[in-house]
């Protein structure tokens, strides 16, 4: 048994003096020990976090690992995370890692998660035989005592198959403690999985070729054994593919050569039965996790089955959601595609208190991100060509955002189109021209748990949540104006975004002037605007009147709208509650889709907008503008010639791809 086993086994590590640690620590260019005050050597946390991968982790791993002095688990924080750029109040996050325990997993991911907490990650020596219960006292310690130390914020775990087996048992005996779970294909899966069988005979397999098993591999690397085979289907030349196969190669025997000292036969063969004691300590005690939970889940794990997993979780933790990424492997973090600072946005999970405000917590858009959501309206900005038009104060109308202001508070008040097919093109259009970031009052149903159960991707409305919907409340109007945010809001919501049959283009607004009171407190400025062209791209088949004639629809609208918030409750007849329900559509042959902002109405100084009659006179004339902007373009689209989509192809195709198609004369 290596040196120090014997006392890390019987004595539990002290806890990490977290804050202690932090303020002792003197900046360094490497990897700092925060229960030493020493530094880790240097390895590839220098590196550009995009580029990084297994070959980085290696790198850096091997470094740590060759720290033969043993010892008990302790926390490290990457070099990434000496600098700046934190946000005020930032939660602490804890990483623990999976069966490496190096505690280099999120190596990825260290600069984009700084920016967004205090990070520590949890590094566990190869000669460590510190059992899984002292594993989770010594987690248990530490987050009680970041706990205590800011008692007004959540202390996030994010956990690695075994790690995430520790997170939960840290959570089941703390119920009473804010905690964020973030579990990685976790290994509550254990007995269910290939590593259950590859431990039953890993006796029999001499060292060092029990590295060589694939399950052992898998684990370690995810999908880096399968990259060979990635290699044939992708049309290389075979100088193309000799030349990636040799870069694979020189990759993947240093990976080798680090598995031989890290992870001996002994150590595994620990690791392993710690697992298989994790899983099922964990998952007796399920009942008792009360932490706000996200699952991450690989559909591509070939050593636990993951997904299956997620579900049991989702479906068994009381606060459960998941996501899962169908092509990635076991190793996820470790994958190009991902990225967890994107996730936990998306999700809604990220907060600074006890209760996620989604005003002040929202962290704005990363250049990655933006083009993520780009690329999701790529398609349908490629078939629609939206033409994007505005007001100038004199009131002339010219092609371009000229007309918008550059200054918040504003408010962007106009029709819904079926299905917000405009939202898209409009929110990329205005940020991609004019650099104005709209944040969009939402329907609660974006934001609900069991929404994300009836969608076919759990993940549907993610992109949106990181673009900065909220949902549609006063409160949150109210401290997105006091922000001077540019706030985009449709008075007509789920009732003109699900229209029935020939109700095209009309409005659904309540009586009360329910935005323009509070616009005027803030002297937010009105921007009227109207937007034709999803009777271009689609016919509708079924709306809520023909659902309703269907057998056991009700079944489906109370699972839809039973627990969600209603809204309008005040309101009468079609506009009361404002519940969801699907439709469905049929394509035909694209048309083009036309955007016109009208002349903005300032609200600065105007004090008699307080009072009930001058508010619902300006409401009124809000509408009115709204309704000449639809008639506008109804009108003004008949003498495009560009409005179906094969003029405009034949136009690129002579002037160039990223050539501006041509349209009518405002």
């Amino acid at each position: 048994m290596p040196a120090g086993a014997t006392v890390a086994a019987v004595a539990p590590p002290r806890p990490l003096p977290v804050r202690a640690a932090r303020r002792r620590r003197a900046p360094t260019r490497c990897l700092a020990s925060a229960e030493t005050g020493a530094p880790w050597p240097r390895g590839a946390a220098s590196l550009e976090a995009r580029k990084r991968g297994v070959r980085e982790y290696v790198e850096a791993a091997r470094e740590m690992a060759w720290r033969r002095g043993g010892g008990p688990p302790r926390w490290f924080s990457p070099l990434e995370c000496a600098g700046g750029g934190r946000v005020p109040g930032a939660p602490t996050l804890l990483y623990l890692p999976g069966i490496d325990g190096v505690g280099l997993g999120l190596i990825r991911h260290h600069e984009s998660l700084a920016k967004m907490f205090e990070l520590w990650c949890l590094h566990i020596p190869v000669e460590d035989r510190t059992p899984f219960e002292g594993l989770v006292e010594y987690v248990e310690r530490t987050v009680k005592s970041e706990s205590s130390w800011a008692p007004d914020r959540p202390v996030y775990l994010v956990g690695e198959s075994v790690g995430a087996c520790i997170a939960l048992a840290v959570a089941a005996r703390n119920p009473d403690i804010d905690l964020v779970l973030i579990l990685v294909n976790p290994g509550t899966s254990f007995h269910k999985s290939q590593l259950q069988t590859f431990s039953a005979f890993l006796d029999l397999v001499p060292e060092p070729f029990h590295l060589t098993t694939p399950q052992l591999l898998n684990f370690l690397t995810g999908n880096f054994l399968k990259m060979p085979s990635n290699v044939v289907g992708r049309g290389l030349s075979l100088e193309e593919a000799g030349q990636t196969l040799s870069e694979i190669t020189s990759s993947l025997l240093p990976t080798l050569m680090f598995l031989v000292d890290i992870l001996t036969k002994e150590s595994i063969v620990w690791k392993l039965k710690m697992l298989r004691t994790a899983s099922s300590f964990v998952n007796s005690r399920l009942h008792a996790v009360k932490a706000q939970t996200l699952v991450l889940a690989s559909g591509n794990d070939e050593l636990l089955p993951s997904s299956e997993e997620a579900e049991r979780l989702r479906g068994t933790l009381e606060k459960c959601r998941t996501r899962l990424f169908r092509d990635n492997g076991h190793k996820i973090l470790l994958e190009a595609e991902f990225d967890l600072a994107t996730t936990i946005k998306g999700a809604g999970y990220y907060r600074r208190s006890r209760k996620t405000d989604f005003v002040s917590d929202y962290l704005p858009p990363t250049p990655d991100e933006l083009q993520q959501v780009i690329n999701r309206y790529r398609i349908l900005n490629f078939v629609t060509d939206p033409v994007m038009l505005s007001t100038l104060p004199d009131g002339k109308i010219v092609r371009g955002l000229a007309g918008l202001p550059r200054e918040g508070p504003a408010v962007l008040v106009g029709y819904h189109m079926l299905l917000g097919f405009e939202l898209g093109p409009m929110v990329t259009g205005v940020l991609s021209s004019t650099g104005i970031h709209i944040r969009g009052l939402a329907h609660p149903f974006m934001f609900d748990k069991n929404t994300e159960r009836l969608m076919p991707d759990p993940a549907h409305f993610d992109l949106h949540r990181i673009m900065g919907i909220v949902p549609v409340t006063g409160t949150n109007f109210y401290k997105l104006l006091a922000e001077k945010q540019f706030v985009l809001l449709y008075p007509g919501g789920a009732r003109e975004a699900l229209h029935r049959k020939g109700e095209e283009y009309k409005l659904f607004w309540p009586e009360q002037p329910e935005f323009v009171r509070m616009a005027s407190r803030f002297g937010a400025t009105i921007i009227p605007f109207g937007v034709v062209g999803e009777d271009d791209i689609c016919d509708l088949l079924l709306d809520y009147n023909d659902l309703l004639k269907l057998p056991f629809y009700d079944i489906l609208d109370k699972a839809l709208n039973q627990d969600g918030l209603k809204l309008r409750t005040d309101s009468t007849g079609e506009l009361k509650d404002q519940g969801m329900h699907p439709i469905a559509v049929a394509p035909k042959v694209p048309g083009r889709f036309y955007f016109i902002f009208g002349k903005p109405i300032e609200t600065r100084g105007r004090e008699e907008l307080r009072g009930k009659e001058k508010a619902r006179d300006l409401y009124l004339h809000v509408k009115s503008e709204v309704e000449t902007c639809i008639s506008y373009l109804k009108e003004k689209r008949e003498e495009d010639p560009y409005r179906s989509i094969l003029p405009r192809l034949l136009y690129q195709a002579v002037h160039g791809p990223n050539a501006e198609v041509p349209t009518f004369e405002p």
